[in-house]
């Protein structure tokens, strides 16, 4: 295929990512996103001992598919650039000072996001012996997004509440 063939397709396809939808998410009472966080937050993305299913859908989520970027999220590696710190999964014991220190290194005003059902009572991983608790045990979560795993409208639904587009 030629490259004028390939343009000429791409220019007639146009852009192709999933539409907008509401997807059910728990917001905590009273919280309200920062002004400052409007049109654009960083992440920071923590697995404090899932089973990996919640990342396969935070990849999606920031795929070119359903672009999570489009509504101004953005994945950041230092947890000092971040706004938003996202946590997937139990906290397992190795993962509790982890945890802590990245929420801590993180600047106010933060917004902890939990991404699953595991996060809020520990799921299947209950009554582990490495588990330590859940994400509610350890820090105050502003959003919760439902689900095991979660839907990846879900997890774009709970970073447009932050972004507030």
């Amino acid at each position: 295929m030629s490259l004028t063939r390939l343009l000429s397709m791409i220019t007639r396809t146009g852009t192709m990512t999933e539409p907008v939808a509401d997807a059910p998410i728990e917001i905590r009472e009273g919280f309200v996103p920062p002004a400052c966080l409007r049109g654009s937050a960083q992440v920071r993305h923590v697995d404090a001992g899932s089973c990996n299913g919640c990342e396969i859908e935070l990849g999606a989520a920031f795929g070119p598919v359903y672009d999570a970027e489009r509504f101004g999220a953005r994945l950041v590696a230092s947890p000092r650039h971040a706004d938003v710190v996202t946590v997937a999964g139990v906290v397992t014991q190795n993962m509790v000072e982890p945890l802590l220190n990245t929420i801590d290194a993180t600047p106010n005003p933060r917004v902890i996001i939990s991404i699953g059902d595991c996060t809020r009572g520990c799921g299947v991983f209950a009554g582990s012996y490495a588990v330590a608790g859940s994400v509610d045990d350890f820090a105050e979560v502003d959003v919760h997004v439902t689900g095991c795993p979660p839907a990846p409208e879900a997890i774009i639904a709970a970073l447009r509440a932050v972004t507030r587009r």
